[in-house]
């Protein structure tokens, strides 16, 4: 599908609100890499897949800590400060 936006800016979900299990920042990282595939990365904005409402206080802390420590990971290894 990103393929298919080739001048568009992509807002990347890379959190699942579905699941309440807490993602690693390695799984995150995996998936923003996989994007970076087809996407460039002054394209992509990391974010949840959905709004944060409905889940509780420490799961969505948990999970936004693992979207920027799996964001920090991708960062480093292309040498983006």
């Amino acid at each position: 599908v990103l393929r298919d936006l080739p001048s568009k800016t992509i807002i990347l979900g890379v959190i699942s609100l579905g699941d309440p299990k807490v993602e690693t920042p390695e799984i995150v990282a995996d998936r923003i890499r996989r994007a970076l595939d087809v996407v460039p990365a002054e394209r992509i904005i990391v974010a949840p897949d959905c709004g944060m409402k409905y889940i509780p206080r420490e799961t969505a802390f948990g999970k936004l800590k693992a979207m920027v420590d799996g964001a920090a990971i991708v960062r480093a290894e292309l040498g983006v400060k």
